[in-house]
C-alpha cells in the first residue's frame, strides 16, 4: 500500500511550512517518536534526506552542510537522550550563527516527571545552544492550528534573524500509524523583510494603514504617512489611541461596530499594521485579506490571523520606500469620509450615558488639550466620535487594566502645566486609583470626567456574557454597590477637600446646564472633577442603539437580532430604521 503523509496535524503544518520556505535538507536519526515526521519526509521527493545513527555526529554534519551550502539544515531525532547528543553541535552552530533546525520528537510533555520511559524535559534549553525554542503539541482545534503554524514560522524565521543561528522545535507525537493524507495543508509563507532585503511589490488594489496604540507621531513620520497615502490612494484607520493626526485619518469605529451590517466599501485588500495593542474591538471589520506588519522589533504579531510579511525597520523607512513620485486621487479617503458623515447624520437619540456625553461633548474639548480614556466603556463610547484636530488622546491599552488610568493622566499632566489634560473614567476605575488625585503635585490643568453608574457597566452591557444573569451580575461579576453606591457626597467631599472644583449631573438637562464650565478653554484656579451619575441599563441601551442603527441592516440581520436579543431587539432596530 502506498503511503503519503501522517495524519498528525502538527507534523503536517511543520512539513508544509518547511516547504513554503524552501527548506529541504534533512539529517534524520533512527527512533520511534520521530517516525511520523521522518516517514512523511521520506515519502515526499521534495526533501533531500541523509541518515546518521549518532545524533552528536548528525548535529556536526548539519553544521558542515549548512556552512557549505548556505542553506538551513533540519535535524530529526527521537526522545530520551538522543536529543541531548545534539547539544555539542548546536553549541557550535550557535557561535558560528549557522541555520540548523533541531526537531526533537517527543511524547506528550504532560508525562514529564511521572517516570514515563524515554521521556526527558526539553522545556528549557542551554542559552548558547539555540536562539529560540518552541513546543508543538497535538492539535485539537482551530486555535491550536493557528498557534502551531505561527510557532513554526517564528522558529524558521529565527534561523536567519540578526545574523542567524540554530533553533529548536519540540514535536509531540501520538504515534499514529496512519499515512494516508495525500496533500499537505495550505499554509502562509510569512516572510521577514529588513532594509537589506528585497521588498515585495505593493499590490495595486486598495490599501489602508491600521494603527494600534502608538506614541504621538512627530511631524516627520506624519508627513511620510501622508505622502504614502497620497501616492497610493490609501487611508489611515485609527482610534483614540493611535497617535496619528494627519490628513488621511479615518476614525472607523462607528461603522465597524455595527452589529448586524457592515459597509464593505471601507475594507481594503491589504492592511499595513503599525503600532501596538488596539483598544477597539471592532477593528476586524476593516482589516484587509492580507496584513503587513511594520515594527522595529520585527516580531510576528498575527493579531488578525492574516499576517503575510513582517517589516523589521523604522516605520518612516517603510513608508518612504513605498511612496511613489506621482500623486493619485484621494477617492478612498473621500468614500470613507462620506460614508461616515452619512452615519453621523443618522445617529439615533440615545439614553443618558457615556455615549450620550461623548456625543454632546466631543466637539467642545478645548484646542491643543489631551484626553485620557478609561479602557473599554469610556474608550469605546468616545471612539464613536471624532475629536477636534488639535486634541491628542491616549488610553492604558497596553496592560489593559483599570487600575492606573487616573494616575497615568496625572503623570502626563506633569509634562506641561500650560496644557489642559482631561480624563474620562468609570466609577470602578476611578475608585481603584483615587489616591492619585491627592498627590500634592496635581496641577490646575487636570480635569476628570467621572461616569458613575455604580457598577462595572461593561459586565451589564447587552452583548456581554454576564448580562444573561441580569441584576445578579452585580454581586460578583460587575461588582455593583461598592464605593458609596453612587453617593452624592463621597466624591464631592473627597475631591473638594483635595482642592478640586466639583461639578455633578444626573440627567441630560443637568449636564447641558453645566458641561461648558468643565470644558472651558482656560486653566482655572483649581483642577476640576465632574461626576455624572448614569444608569447601567441605560448605558447598555445606548450601546445597543449605537451598534445597531445602520439603515443597511438586512432581513437576515433582523433574524439574527431576534435570535440573540429576542422580540425586544427587533423592535429596537425597527424603530431606529424608521428614523
Amino acid at each position: 500500500m502506498k503511503t503519503y503523509y501522517t495524519d498528525e496535524k502538527n507534523v503536517q503544518i511543520l512539513l508544509a511550512v518547511l516547504k513554503a520556505h524552501g527548506i529541504k535538507k534533512i539529517i534524520a536519526s533512527p527512533g520511534t517518536t520521530n517516525i511520523a515526521f521522518a516517514r512523511s519526509m521520506q515519502n515526499d521527493p521534495f526533501f533531500e534526506m541523509y541518515s546518521a545513527v549518532d545524533e552528536r555526529s548528525a548535529a556536526y554534519m548539519a553544521c558542515g552542510l549548512a556552512a557549505e551550502s548556505g542553506e538551513p539544515v533540519v535535524l530529526s531525532c527521537t526522545g530520551a537522550t538522543a536529543s541531548r547528543n545534539y547539544l555539542p553541535g548546536l553549541t557550535e552552530a550557535f557561535y558560528r550563527k549557522l541555520p540548523v533546525l533541531s526537531v526533537t520528537s517527543s511524547q506528550d510533555i504532560a508525562k514529564i516527571g511521572h517516570h514515563s520511559p524515554q521521556l526527558i524535559d526539553r522545556t528549557v534549553m542551554p542559552k548558547d545552544t539555540v536562539k529560540h525554542s518552541v513546543h508543538l503539541p497535538i492539535i485539537k482545534d482551530d486555535d491550536d492550528w493557528w498557534s502551531c503554524e505561527l510557532k513554526v514560522h517564528n522558529a524558521i524565521l529565527e534561523l536567519f534573524r540578526n545574523g542567524g543561528g540554530p533553533v529548536h522545535i519540540n514535536l509531540t507525537t501520538k504515534y499514529s500509524r496512519n499515512f494516508d493524507v495525500e496533500k499537505l495543508p495550505d499554509v502562509r509563507a510569512i516572510k521577514r523583510v529588513t532594509l537589506t532585503s528585497a521588498f515585495p511589490d505593493m499590490p495595486k488594489s486598495r490599501v489602508a494603514v491600521f494603527v494600534g496604540s502608538h506614541v504621538a507621531m512627530n511631524d516627520e513620520l506624519t508627513k511620510a504617512i501622508d505622502a504614502f497615502c497620497a501616492s497610493n490612494n490609501a487611508v489611515v484607520f485609527c482610534d483614540h489611541t493611535s497617535g496619528y493626526y494627519g490628513k488621511y485619518k479615518v476614525v472607523h469605529s462607528l461603522s465597524s461596530s455595527q452589529s448586524f451590517s457592515g459597509y464593505k466599501g471601507m475594507t481594503p485588500e491589504l492592511s499595513i499594521h503599525i503600532g501596538e495593542i488596539t483598544g477597539d474591538y471592532s477593528t476586524g471589520r476593516i482589516i484587509g485579506k492580507n496584513v503587513w506588519r511594520v515594527n522595529e522589533d520585527g516580531e510576528i504579531r498575527d493579531t488578525f490571523r492574516k499576517l503575510q510579511n513582517v517589516f523589521q525597520m523604522p516605520e518612516i523607512e517603510f513608508f518612504r520606500k513605498y511612496t511613489k513620485d506621482t500623486t493619485q486621487n484621494d477617492s478612498y479617503l473621500t468614500e470613507c469620509k462620506e460614508h461616515l458623515e452619512k452615519m453621523y447624520a443618522d445617529i439615533p437619540e440615545v439614553a443618558f450615558s457615556n455615549i450620550w456625553i461623548a456625543k454632546k461633548s466631543h466637539k467642545v474639548i478645548p484646542k491643543n488639550s489631551v484626553v485620557h480614556f478609561g479602557i473599554l466603556n469610556s474608550l469605546r463610547a468616545w471612539n464613536f466620535f471624532e475629536l477636534p484636530e488639535s486634541v491628542q488622546s491616549a488610553s492604558n491599552v497596553g496592560g489593559f487594566g483599570i487600575d492606573g488610568c487616573v494616575s497615568t493622566l496625572i503623570g502626563a499632566s506633569f509634562a506641561n502645566k500650560d496644557k489642559l489634560y482631561f480624563g474620562v473614567v468609570g466609577d470602578l476605575a476611578f475608585f481603584y486609583d483615587m489616591n492619585s488625585i491627592g498627590n500634592r503635585h496635581v496641577g490646575n490643568n487636570v480635569r476628570i470626567l467621572l461616569i458613575n453608574n455604580g457598577t462595572g457597566t461593561e459586565f451589564r452591557n447587552f452583548n456581554h456574557p454576564a448580562a444573561a444573569f441580569g441584576e445578579s451580575a452585580d454581586e460578583f461579576h460587575a461588582a455593583g454597590g461598592h464605593f458609596g453606591n453612587k453617593s452624592s457626597k463621597l466624591v464631592k467631599d473627597y475631591s473638594e477637600n483635595l482642592g478640586f472644583e466639583y461639578l455633578s449631573a444626573s440627567s441630560k438637562e443637568e449636564f447641558e446646564k453645566i458641561y461648558q464650565r468643565f470644558f472651558i478653554n482656560e486653566i482655572t484656579d483649581k483642577p476640576m472633577l465632574f461626576e455624572v451619575f448614569t444608569n447601567s441599563n441605560e448605558e447598555s441601551d445606548a450601546l445597543e442603539a449605537m451598534m445597531s442603527f445602520s439603515k443597511t441592516t438586512t432581513g437576515k440581520a433582523k433574524n439574527a437580532i431576534k435570535g440573540i436579543l429576542g422580540d425586544r431587539g427587533v423592535k429596537v432596530v425597527k424603530g431606529m430604521l424608521k428614523k
